[in-house]
């Protein structure tokens, strides 16, 4: 308990020491999706980590680029990913996902805003390991954000994923759907420090024989906290820290969740 408030007192001294003046976070949740497309000329690196329970654990990069304004965004999401268990386990990259995300509705300014998102995703995973799904597919999502006051920032998600020849570790194939829901709430204590409460559902298909699947729940509240250091070159750097804790048909399952962000001018926007 001491290392943990040293932690957080350590973040917020952080937080206060980088400038309330400059800019403040935004586009940086962990498990959900804001509806803030990336402004022109601005780049972002995001790495996550997430150990579980047991000692499994993923890793995910992800890169997004305006094309070349904030209306269309093209990004890209390549994992890593330790399954199994301690003594039985594998190791190796998963699947790649290719994201386009177009700017619907409001921008980072607006009370709010509304962005769709299409994937493809890549079987680069080894589904005989248990590292990826063994097919292509597409995943839908819509991100909705809404400004609820000077201190609180709602974020809404709902999307669906569709594997047309899911493979499981024996080799069996069959079509699987998913379908996702998340919400979250976003306390503004200081621009450049936040607290966040997310929530996280998923309803998927496993590939149990050929043409055969099963359906499992999984359900994650998670609690955590970011915050900014913005330099005087304009990068901000959000290092941010989540506890997703499993309920309902996900109660066993625990996870330390670990978010870093670098974000910073690639080219000058054109001006008329």
């Amino acid at each position: 308990m001491k290392a943990a408030a040293a932690f957080v007192f350590g973040a917020l001294s952080a937080a206060v020491l980088s400038g309330q003046q400059a800019a403040p976070i935004q586009d940086n949740s962990f498990l959900l999706e804001e509806a803030y497309n990336q402004e022109e000329g601005v780049v972002q690196h995001i790495t996550t980590f997430q150990r579980f329970r047991g000692g499994s654990w993923s890793a995910t990069f992800t890169q997004e680029w305006p094309v070349p304004g904030q209306t269309h965004q093209l990004s890209y999401t390549v994992a890593w990913a330790r399954v199994g268990g301690e003594e039985d386990f594998s190791e190796g990259i998963g699947d790649v996902a290719l994201n386009y995300r177009y700017q619907l509705a409001g921008n980072g300014d607006a009370k709010f805003a509304c962005a769709p998102r299409v994937s493809v995703l890549i079987p680069t995973g080894d589904s005989s390991r248990g590292l990826g799904s063994g097919s292509a597919g597409l995943q839908f999502d819509v991100a909705a954000s809404t400004v609820l006051s000077s201190r609180f920032v709602a974020h809404t998600n709902l999307g669906s994923t569709w594997l047309p020849r899911a493979k499981n570790r024996r080799g069996d194939r069959a079509a699987t759907l998913a379908w996702n829901a998340g919400q979250s709430v976003i306390w503004t204590a200081l621009p450049t420090f936040n607290v966040l409460l997310e929530t996280a559902w998923t309803h998927f298909e496993n590939v149990l024989g050929p043409r055969r699947v099963g359906t499992a729940q999984a359900f994650f509240v998670s609690p955590g906290i970011r915050w900014a250091w913005n330099l005087p070159s304009g990068l901000q750097i959000v290092p941010g820290l989540a506890v997703p804790v499993g309920v309902g048909p996900s109660r066993a399952d625990r996870a330390v969740f670990v978010y870093l962000s670098f974000e910073h001018a690639m080219w000058s926007p054109e001006r008329p």
